[in-house]
């Protein structure tokens, strides 16, 4: 079997009014997303 390698995916999101990665977040801003809900 081959071994398969991974890549993590970068999420983007706006934050007032700029779309950044998530990853360049404060501390205090990450937790605000991960406290979010998605609608469709």
């Amino acid at each position: 079997m081959k071994k398969v390698q991974r890549q993590r995916c970068e999420v983007y999101s706006r934050v007032v009014g700029y779309i950044r990665p998530v990853k360049q977040w404060n501390k205090g801003k990450v937790s605000e997303f991960h406290d979010r809900k998605m609608f469709d």
